[in-house]
């Protein structure tokens, strides 16, 4: 049967919503994302409170950001002047703070990932179950790049997905990636891999580059991942997230054709190949006077990806998060769940067991999970 072809991939309707406003809770590394969103789109969010337990980082936040901050839980909780509450803490004490907000009833949009263990994990469902609002910011899946695969992927046009090479994030992130990418839901998997590791010049970290030239062990994790028919290769070193030399690697195989990184290549029907590029399209470069913002991802003529927060100067990930944000304001009033506790408990858990494949260098088979049913 042909494939539809480009104008059958199919993005997301916009419309206009209210301004979102959400309480902080943290005052981290990865909560300044937030803040930073805040900013650069006042019109589209804002943070009206953040709790954060250290008055005197409290203090130097509230300066900084110009964002009333508190260290008193209990009044975090009444004054309640937000549509829902973001938290960003570590995940050792996430569980915690997830059962008490969904006591008193105050929806959540976390930080990955929901608990740091198994029992975390079991604890945590049994605790809350699926009637909590609760959803989780998992942004892989918001990144231009990685949507614009996801929206070709789903479109049919490849046909089924029956392959997948993720290596593009750690843990749990890349097995959101592989699960979405294949469609995959709670299926059990079959998992096995390894750890190997190589020399590699030390790059830049979150305080940026080193003071001088270091030689540093890098380790890779690859596994093999089946579920059933479906597998997937999972390829990963931390150093991909800041090293210029180790770069992201995503291939996607379907009956009718793949994606190869940015290439794209199909069959129009069953001898007449389609080969083009996913051409990644951004404002004020070459003389523009537009601003510099990310405009959208095109394939040929066709927009599959369009950034919904143009012309906000953001990055890929602040994209991301902000399109997290935005949905979980139509989440709160009464939209549909876009990455919910069970679907990070899955990916968090397949993470886990993948961790227990290269730690044993046995096959590890899963089994399914409370939150699954």
């Amino acid at each position: 049967m042909p494939a539809a072809g480009l104008a059958g991939v199919q993005m997301e309707a916009k419309d206009e919503m209210d301004k979102v406003r959400f309480g902080l809770i943290g005052g981290g590394w990865r909560a300044e994302f937030y803040l930073r969103i805040a900013r650069a789109l006042p019109e589209r969010f804002e943070v009206s409170e953040i709790y954060m337990r250290d008055e005197a980082k409290g203090r130097e936040a509230a300066q900084v950001w110009g964002v009333p901050v508190t260290s008193r839980w209990e009044a975090f909780l009444e004054r309640r002047n937000f549509d829902f509450a973001v938290m960003s803490l570590p995940r050792v004490v996430t569980p915690e703070f997830l059962i008490r907000l969904s006591a008193a009833g105050i929806p959540v949009l976390t930080e990955t990932p929901p608990a740091a263990d198994m029992e975390g994990l079991l604890r945590l469902y049994e605790t809350v179950g699926s009637a909590a609002q609760i959803q989780v910011a998992e942004q892989f899946l918001f990144q231009p790049m990685h949507a614009a695969r996801l929206a070709v992927a789903r479109s049919g046009l490849l046909g089924e997905v029956s392959h997948v090479q993720v290596s593009a994030g750690h843990g749990y992130h890349g097995i959101s990636l592989i699960r979405q990418l294949l469609g995959v839901g709670f299926e059990e998997a079959e998992i096995r891999g390894e750890q190997v590791t190589s020399p590699l010049v030390q790059g830049p970290g979150r305080g940026g580059w080193p003071e001088e030239e270091r030689i540093v062990s890098s380790a890779q994790t690859i596994a093999l991942l089946r579920f059933g028919e479906r597998t997937a290769l999972f390829d990963f070193t931390y150093d991909q997230y800041f090293s210029p030399i180790r770069r992201h690697r995503v291939l996607v195989r379907g009956a009718r054709g793949e994606i190869d990184g940015v290439e794209l290549r199909y069959l129009r029907d069953f001898c007449t190949p389609v080969e083009l590029q996913l051409r990644r399209v951004d404002a004020g470069q070459d003389g523009s006077l537009l601003g510099y913002y990310h405009e959208g991802v095109l394939a040929d003529s066709e927009w599959v990806y369009e950034n919904p927060f143009r012309p906000g100067r953001l990055s890929d990930e602040e994209i991301a998060i902000a399109t997290s944000l935005e949905r979980m304001g139509r989440y709160v009033q009464g939209g549909p769940s876009f990455y919910s506790l069970a679907e990070a408990a899955q990916d968090q858990y397949l993470s886990l067991m993948l961790e227990e494949a290269v730690r044993s260098g046995q096959t590890v088979q899963t089994k399914r999970q409370p939150w699954a049913f």
